[in-house]
């Protein structure tokens, strides 16, 4: 039997709430019907049949909404141009998931627990069941829609159990393409988020502010997307991670989601290139490098970021859907991973992240 999978991050809610998407259908049939309207929003890369074959058991579903600044068209609705706007976005994302969950609760389950947690995973261990309803983690991907510190636990209450402090630069810290250390409210934010239990993403977060945060934060840390800069050749950007920042990580016990997207793979690939000379064997050497520098195959996970602003036309060659992710065992096998080690990097890892760390 094929082992689990957990993906750390995906932007299930953004793409119900932006395009409409039926997370209850194929990747098939949402490229089919938005193909039939016209729509030229990225191919769609997973819904539920798709999780059913490739034995997705639990994802980190993501709130996310994008700065207006960086908004690409008018079509992103999830779009916020003051923290009371971003507050609303992000609450509105994440009763998305709690509908989800109720309206379709043999599909999905919502994950704030370690109790949670185990009904998911007893379900999926019943060889018996044809079916299984895949595990649903939040997390706050950029954390514009907490205005005080003192809201955490609201967020907290409500399900939240990871936080990245960055997509772009924030009042918290720098990000993707906005360098910046971490601010006082950055330092506030931390403090308040340990206080709590949350997990600390370190994804988007800019070099230098996530250094410091790997120094300051005493709780739990992790990049649930993120990959190793030194496999990019030409990579000049503060996006992917550095080996300091990777072995930072490694210290504080910390797991690491490589991500499939073609750009992080090969600096040089632009939307429209083909993507024909990449492919799975690309990221595995990602998986590689980490587990290397860790020593064992402890640290390393999949995020995939899929429907994160791209699709299909910007994964691996060899992949169609979140299913196909099920290929990278083969190839860690070839490299001289056993059995128990590929069940580790696929979901096993992210598992003990979650049975550790949550209440």
């Amino acid at each position: 039997m094929l082992p689990l999978i957990v993906d750390a991050h995906e932007d299930i809610a953004y793409n119900i709430l932006n395009f409409g998407r039926d997370y209850t259908r194929s990747a098939a049939e949402t490229r089919r019907l938005e193909h039939e309207s016209g729509s030229e929003t990225p191919e769609h890369n997973g819904g539920w049949p798709d999780y059913q074959r490739g034995r997705v058991a639990v994802v980190f579903s993501t709130l996310f909404v994008t700065p207006i600044c960086r908004r690409t068209g008018e079509w992103d609705k999830q779009a916020y141009a003051d923290f009371d706007q971003a507050h609303r976005l992000y609450r509105t994302q994440l009763d998305a998931y709690h509908k989800l969950a109720d309206d379709h609760p043999d599909h999905f389950r919502l994950i704030a627990s370690r109790a949670d947690l185990e009904t998911v995973l007893t379900h999926w261990a019943d060889s018996k069941a044809e079916s299984h309803p895949v595990g649903l983690v939040p997390l706050m991907e950029g954390a514009e829609g907490v205005r005080t510190p003192s809201e955490l636990d609201e967020w907290w209450e409500w399900g939240v159990r990871v936080i990245g402090p960055a997509w772009a630069g924030t009042r918290f810290c720098g990000g993707t393409r906005d360098p910046g250390p971490l601010t006082d409210e950055g330092r506030l934010l931390l403090k308040a988020m340990a206080d709590i239990g949350f997990t600390l993403d370190l994804s988007h977060m800019d070099e230098l502010s996530a250094r410091q945060a790997l120094d300051l934060y005493p709780g739990p840390i992790i990049a649930s997307h993120a990959n190793a800069a030194a496999l990019v050749p030409g990579y000049d950007g503060n996006r992917l991670l550095r080996d300091d920042v990777i072995q930072g990580i490694l210290e504080r016990d910390g797991i690491i989601g490589v991500v499939p997207f073609c750009r992080f793979l090969t600096f040089e690939w632009k939307f429209g290139d083909p993507r024909d000379s990449i492919t799975l064997e690309t990221l595995a050497a990602h998986v590689d490098r980490i587990c290397q520098m860790a020593g064992d195959a402890r640290h390393v996970g999949l995020g995939s970021d899929f429907d994160g602003g791209f699709g299909l036309s910007a994964v691996p060659a060899g992949v169609d859907t979140i299913a196909d992710l099920q290929k990278i065992g083969p190839i860690l096998v070839a490299k001289g991973y056993n059995d128990e080690q590929v069940a580790a990097v696929l979901g096993k890892n992210w598992l003990r992240h979650l049975q550790t760390f949550l209440p």
